[in-house]
């Protein structure tokens, strides 16, 4: 016979189970996530990863060419910085969505937003649980002699 306590540590189980494939989905999301940024004119198309790596550097055109290399490598280094940041604002999109209830990422990475704004003032306990936080375990306190 299963008491109320049983149940609960299942359901909490489950959520747990739940919670920990959802984290595993967006790993599998982050370790996906791309940015690519394409220079003007062409000169340089930069494409990188989740961690900020180059995962692609290519040179559409022959515009590169005509350039200085100090002029070649600021254009690289500045496509490079915009494709990085792209990723990693993906990236927070993508860990922070299920979690902000609407809000989007970039007011909050910006501080736009109060988080505190979006999370319950009181947590959702079962009753079992908020007996016990609410009056302990039921053991006579000093003084309270049952017997």
């Amino acid at each position: 016979m299963s008491s109320p306590y049983d149940e609960q540590v299942e359901d909490l189980l489950a959520r747990y189970r739940e919670a920990r494939e959802q984290a595993a989905d967006t790993r599998r999301h982050i370790n996906e996530t791309e940015a690519t940024v394409t220079a003007p004119r062409k000169v340089v198309k930069v494409t990188v990863g989740a961690q900020g790596q180059v995962t692609a550097l290519d040179f559409p055109t022959a515009a590169y060419r005509t350039m200085t290399p100090k002029d070649l490598s600021r254009t690289i280094l500045t496509a490079l910085e915009q494709a990085r940041s792209q990723a990693l604002s993906k990236v927070a999109e993508v860990a922070l969505s299920g979690m902000l209830g609407g809000v989007p990422t970039a007011d909050l990475l910006r501080g736009d937003v109060d988080a505190r704004s979006f999370l319950p003032e009181d947590l959702e306990l079962p009753e079992a649980v908020r007996a016990y936080v609410d009056h302990g375990l039921g053991v006579p306190e000093q003084g309270d002699r049952r017997g």
